[in-house]
């Protein structure tokens, strides 16, 4: 994993921009400023390692280091005063751990190797363009509040490729209302979750399963972070409990928070994780449109992709190049279309084929499950992979497919199958480094069916194809290669429409 942070840092090394800060005046601060910047006075030798011309420096003049490429902005909101009794309190609530971004880039770097700096904005100064800065930061005590045009600008920003983090600062309950309403209003159909325990931010660079809270009653180990997902990468960071003072390395006695030993573990992975799937973000900022969407044919095969609220549809642009590769590789000269359809709908029964994603937990209803029992017995197929290998949808696939076929199983498919040999002829793939650290030396398909009256009606795969389709590095993806995940779609596919 770390080859693979190493390759994006040094894409996100030419980061730079200095921006203007504005002041948003709130209550005291939660602990002490930021160290001031060591004053270097050099004695040695008194030129410069720069190109002629160039002013030499006398032997007591001072030297301005470079400045490290910005990883985070920090932003300003709230009122612009407050009143303490009869005193004018003058400092920023957004501020109020003053130190918390510096000290943590300084603690991770020591603890990665790397260097970077953070500036000061605001909502009206920052430029919302993650090229120059990936991560805006946000945290405070205060209500938040945005503007219509400010979650708009919030929104383009990350579905660009950028990330939003955010503290509820001493475990703030007024912060947390608020921002949750605020992150509501930037995308109002995407849900905000609890990041699941598998998550790369509790598995990367510190393997993290418990934490110490201090202040925290009842007593609990978990750690909770809530995030917003865009497409396989997790856009939107909140911190419910505070880790703001962890970064800035104080304690004080009220306010739910991590103890800062957790709270900079939870930072270093962070920003490996956002470093990581930085190139990512940039590249799934470039949709594509389905294939062959708005053409019309005689000749079409359109299937359906479900529905579901686990995450239904976090890689519309693999498909679009699965069937691209389809359409170039093979002699099938035929139209393919993709539609959403509601697995309670009789929708599902217009289509022969269905393919589900996803990667989260998700129910179905009554009505659900009693449709794709018809529609499978009735000799449809349906093709499901948990997308980045994600395996709380592993887990809610299989629960609820023991509904749907609850006197059938899935079962690991033989390499004689012909799902291996419709179209390619599969007996060995590539996986992903991420799906090594599990899989070992396994170089075999691992394809599931369930079996309805001699035929295969459910074709399901644990580990990612999806996000082999895009071609593009996914650096969290629990999955195929990106040749392997190709050819298993295509079969897939074939298979399924000479069936």
């Amino acid at each position: 994993m770390l080859s693979s942070v190493k390759g994006v840092l040094a894409a996100v090394a030419g980061l730079a921009v200095i921006l203007a800060g504005v002041a948003a005046w709130s209550v005291e601060s939660c602990g002490p400023p930021p160290p001031a910047a060591p004053q270097r006075v050099t004695g040695g030798e008194s030129f410069p390692p720069l190109p002629l011309p160039a002013t030499p420096l006398r032997r007591t003049e001072r030297k301005r280091e470079p400045r490290p490429p910005v990883f985070f902005a920090k932003l300003a909101y709230g009122p612009e005063a407050a009143m303490k009794g009869d005193r004018k309190i003058s400092w920023p609530d957004w501020k109020t751990d003053p130190g918390d971004i510096e000290m943590l880039l300084k603690w991770v770097g020591g603890q990665l190797g790397i260097n970077y700096s953070s500036v000061e904005s605001s909502f009206q100064a920052f430029k919302y363009d993650p090229s120059q800065v990936p991560v805006l930061y946000l945290t405070g005590h205060n209500a938040v509040t945005i503007t219509a045009d400010q979650a708009a600008k919030l929104r383009g920003y990350l579905q660009d490729g950028g990330y939003l983090v955010a503290d509820a600062c001493c475990g703030s309950p007024e912060y947390e209302k608020t921002f949750e309403k605020a992150v509501a209003q930037i995308f109002p159909d995407r849900t905000l979750r609890t990041l699941p325990p598998e998550h790369p931010l509790f598995n990367d660079f510190n393997k993290i399963t418990s934490v110490n809270y201090e202040n925290v009653s009842p007593r609990s180990n978990v750690p909770v972070v809530k995030g917003i997902d865009i497409g396989c990468r997790t856009a939107v960071f909140y911190f419910p409990r505070d880790v703001s003072c962890g970064w800035a390395g104080h304690d004080h006695p009220s306010g739910e928070r991590y103890a800062p030993e957790d709270a900079r573990k939870l930072g270093a992975n962070l920003v490996t994780y956002i470093i990581a799937d930085y190139e990512l973000g940039r590249y799934l900022s470039s949709a594509k449109v389905y294939y062959q969407a708005g053409e019309k044919t005689r000749d079409e095969f359109v299937f359906g992709q479900l529905v579901h609220a686990g995450d239904w549809d976090p890689s519309p642009s693999g498909i679009a190049s699965l069937l691209e590769y389809v359409d170039k590789e093979s002699s099938i000269k035929v139209q393919y279309k993709k539609a959403a359809v509601r697995p309670d709908s009789a929708d599902v029964f217009n289509y022969p084929f269905l393919y589900m994603t996803g990667h989260y937990d998700f129910v179905l209803s009554e009505a659900a499950v009693a449709n794709l029992r018809r529609f499978l017995q009735n000799g449809g197929i349906l093709f499901a992979e948990a997308c980045c290998g994600r395996r709380e949808f592993d887990a809610a696939f299989r629960r609820e497919m023991g509904r749907v076929l609850p006197d059938s199983g899935l079962k690991l498919l033989p390499l004689d199958s012909p799902v291996y040999n419709s179209f390619r002829t599969i007996g060995k793939v590539t996986y992903t480094a991420y799906a090594r650290e599990t899989l070992k030396d396994t170089d075999r398909p691992l394809l599931e069916a369930v079996t309805v009256d001699g035929n295969l009606a459910v074709i399901y795969s644990p580990y990612a194809v999806a996000n082999g389709w895009e071609q593009f590095d996914h650096p969290y993806s629990r999955g195929y290669g990106a040749e392997s995940a190709l050819e298993i779609g295509a079969n897939v596919l074939v298979y399924a429409m000479s069936h």
